[in-house]
């Protein structure tokens, strides 16, 4: 890659010499001007105003306009003499957490290399200071011909930097979110949920621009001179939901036929969008059908635990119920038993304590 820009990173009082790479690419498609009569290109030529002749590149320079309409002109050397620290130094001026920058703030994206052998070390040390950290470094220089922030943070194992705008050039939402009150029901909210949960991860190795390829098989079959494959029919956009319900049950049906899923059950037509119990019982009949998102399953399975749990404590009660009877049984049983045999054991005492004093009269007498 060819670097657009040299500098170092400020970082406290070490500075790492850095190349600026662009990390994107442009792969849109691009169309040229032509004459529709007779297909002559048409282009754009830079006229001076003032002698109506073309002025080669060479020639040109910049100029600011003032209020009055005044044009300044202001050359490369005037602009590299401006007394910016910032003109071949990206300026580290604090470290955040990355989810402390709003990504409206955004720009552009390019790597930074190491500018020379003597660069690795400290480039090395900031990168795994922002690993260690899990922060960003927010920075400002000067590039392409203004000043702008930026943001440094770690892509894989270099240095990534997003330009960034001024906080007053982004403007503020207002007027631009509905200003009428709006209900929404948890049952929509759940079907909301199951949505997002049956659409499943994004793979990024597979999203391709698709208009992209569909102009370049129409010039290809333009070219060779036949006719180009009919284009799908378009799913129309936008218009007024009138069944919000419905629409949400269709968009889960569709996410799962995509992802070559059983539909499952979604309940008759018409049913998704009625008020109240019945809509609801749609969203737990979707909810629990076949191919139905991990959230849904795992609802599911807490219910079923849930029931089998409260089984399993009414039958430990009555268990319990039939066992402390029998035990109370059981010890009365064990107690009669021992009163029985206490009062055999008094009566066999006293009888033997009467034969023994018969015993001994008998001896007297004879």
């Amino acid at each position: 890659m060819r670097s657009i820009w040299k500098g170092s990173i400020s970082f406290g009082l070490v500075s790492i010499p850095v190349k600026v790479f662009g990390a994107t690419e442009n792969h849109s498609v691009s169309f040229r001007q032509v004459h529709a009569a007779d297909g002559g290109r048409i282009r754009y030529r830079k006229v001076c105003e003032l002698d109506e002749e073309e002025v080669p590149t060479e020639e040109i320079t910049k100029a600011f306009e003032a209020a009055d309409g005044t044009t300044v002109p202001l050359s490369d050397e005037d602009l590299s003499a401006l007394p910016l620290p910032t003109a071949r130094t990206i300026e580290i001026l604090a470290f955040v957490p990355a989810d402390t920058v709003d990504p409206l703030q955004l720009d552009r994206s390019y790597y930074l290399g190491a500018d020379g052998g003597g660069a690795a070390k400290p480039y090395v040390l900031l990168r795994e200071a922002l690993n260690r950290s899990e922060k960003v470094a927010i920075a400002k220089l000067a590039l392409r011909g203004r000043e702008t922030l930026a943001m440094l943070r770690v892509v894989d194992d270099a240095l990534a930097l997003h330009t960034m705008l001024w906080p007053d050039e982004i403007r503020p939402a207002t007027g631009v979110a509905p200003d009428t009150e709006v209900g929404i029901r948890d049952a929509e909210l759940d079907l909301a949920d199951t949505l997002m949960e049956t659409l499943g991860d994004l793979d990024p190795g597979e999203l391709h621009d698709e208009y992209r390829e569909a102009v370049e098989a129409l010039v290809a079959a333009k070219l060779e001179g036949v006719e180009p494959e009919e284009a799908r029919e378009r799913v129309e956009a936008g218009g007024k939901v009138i069944d919000l319900m419905a629409a949400l049950e269709n968009s889960v049906r569709a996410a799962r036929e995509g992802r070559g899923e059983e539909a499952g059950a979604a309940g008759g037509e018409g049913a998704a969008g009625t008020e109240g119990e019945e809509a609801e019982g749609d969203v737990r009949q979707l909810r629990s059908g076949k191919g139905a998102g991990k959230g849904a399953g795992k609802t599911a399975a807490r219910k079923s635990t849930a029931k089998r749990g409260e089984a399993e404590e009414e039958g430990a009660g009555k268990a319990g119920k039939k066992t402390g009877g029998s035990r109370k049984s059981t010890a009365a049983k064990k107690s009669g038993s021992a009163a029985k045999d206490s009062r055999g054991r008094r009566s066999t005492s006293g009888a033997a304590k009467k034969t023994a004093s018969a015993k001994k009269r008998d001896r007297a007498t004879g």
